[in-house]
């Protein structure tokens, strides 16, 4: 049931169709949900973390200290930083 308890109807060539209610959406790369919680958004940015630093330990195998740090500001930083950022971001939370 969406939000308010009302069900939503759009007309279509003068044929009323109800719209499929979800509880989470994916607009513009950010995961919306009813409540308005970022939980689910963080958890899906550290998992594409986790499998970036998958990638390179299958890819990389012989990294020293030096490499594996420029590897991990390239690749692995940006991931958990967007998490960090949007979830920081919600000053309603607090």
């Amino acid at each position: 049931m969406p939000i308010g308890g009302t069900s939503q109807t759009m007309t279509d060539s003068s044929v009323r169709v109800e719209m499929q209610s979800v509880s989470e959406e994916k607009d513009l790369g950010v995961n919306m949900m009813q409540v308005l919680k970022t939980c689910s958004q963080c958890a899906k940015a550290a998992n594409k973390a986790r499998s970036v630093v998958g990638m390179v330990h299958r890819n990389f195998r012989r990294l020293d200290q030096d490499d594996f740090l420029l590897l991990y500001k390239t690749y692995i930083r940006p991931h958990m930083e967007y998490c960090i950022l949007y979830c920081t971001w919600s000053p309603y939370l607090a």
